[in-house]
């Protein structure tokens, strides 16, 4: 009985540390997966798009297709890369993670800079024109182009929670970021899934609704959520802008160059103690406004580079990608 009681006791205790640890890789993925806020909802924002133009019946199947692109690209391909780099070339990932801050920066002007009209953003691309009519075919081509695209953004979302991943071992770093894939790509695609058919269902409301008040909310819904994408879109470039500028500036402290980070902080400290309240709230707000403005700056000066250089080539390269 005893030997029985003393088994009980072990099994309790492995559980105990075992649930701790899953608190430990919940807990840490999402700090990890907060610091890739820009690159998330630029990801919301950009898929939509996808399934534009398809039957609403068709909506669901394609985003649920690209939702399993999604994790494939994350936990086959970035997942043990970033656990390699982690393990054997860890000097590497600050770079990597400027070079995908410079991207995020790079994205965000750009986007500015097509809504202003002095940038050919993505409309020059060779194959806009193109006329498909077999729809099978089409979506074939849409789902395999959003599952390109989000190979790009997850890489610097991967990269970001790895930076932001404390030393814990292995298999608890794995599983952490493991967890910010999953977590992530849930949070993007549902919602990306929910923005597609709050039409359908806004129109169901308006259409069936029993009460003059669950009729009006279906046609707020409708009228509301052209509004409610081109703000997301603003919000994704805004937070894109801040999340890249700050990465830029975080990277050049660590590799020794510490002036722009101590700029931004001596501003933002003067100007939080300039007001009498809230001084916490506005020092953020500060220091993210000037990370923004240097990643705008940044971008900018990327743009031609993006847009002449680098554009053509990963076009080329992905063309031959199955």
């Amino acid at each position: 009985m005893s030997g029985l009681i003393a088994l009980l006791d072990d099994v309790a205790a492995i559980a105990k540390v075992a649930a701790s640890s899953v608190d430990d890789v919940i807990g840490q993925a999402t700090k990890a997966s907060a610091k890739a806020a820009g690159a998330v909802i630029d990801d919301a924002a950009v898929t939509p798009k996808y399934v534009h133009g398809f039957e609403a019946k068709r909506e669901l199947p394609i985003i649920w297709r690209i939702t399993k692109g999604s994790l494939r690209n994350k936990l086959l391909i970035l997942l043990p890369v970033g656990l390699a780099l982690s393990a054997f070339a860890p000097w590497a990932i600050p770079p990597l993670l400027m070079l995908g801050g410079a991207y995020l920066c790079f994205e965000g002007a750009e986007k500015i800079a097509h809504a202003l009209g002095i940038s050919e953003g993505h409309t020059d691309h060779p194959a806009k024109g193109k006329v498909i009519e077999d729809p099978a075919h089409l979506e074939e081509e849409k789902a395999q182009g959003a599952i390109k695209t989000d190979f790009i953004l997850s890489a610097e979302i991967m990269t970001i929670a790895l930076s932001n991943i404390p030393n814990l071992g292995f298999w608890m770093e794995a599983a952490t970021l493991a967890m910010v894939a999953i977590i992530i790509t849930v949070a993007v695609y549902g919602s990306v899934a929910l923005i597609v058919k709050m039409d359908d269902i806004g129109l169901s409301m308006a259409n069936a609704g029993r009460l003059g008040v669950t009729r009006a909310i279906g046609r707020g819904l409708v009228k509301g959520m052209p509004g409610f994408l081109k703000a997301l879109t603003i919000v994704g470039t805004a937070a894109m802008l801040w999340v890249g500028g700050s990465i830029i500036v975080h990277g050049l402290e660590v590799m020794g160059f510490a002036a722009p980070a101590q700029i931004i902080h001596d501003a933002a400290y003067a100007v939080a103690h300039a007001v009498d309240r809230w001084q916490g709230a506005v020092e953020w707000t500060v220091t993210a406004a000037l990370d923004g403005v240097l990643g705008l700056a940044l971008g900018v000066v990327l743009i031609p580079i993006g847009e002449k250089i680098i554009t053509p080539i990963w076009r080329a390269v992905t063309a031959k990608m199955p």
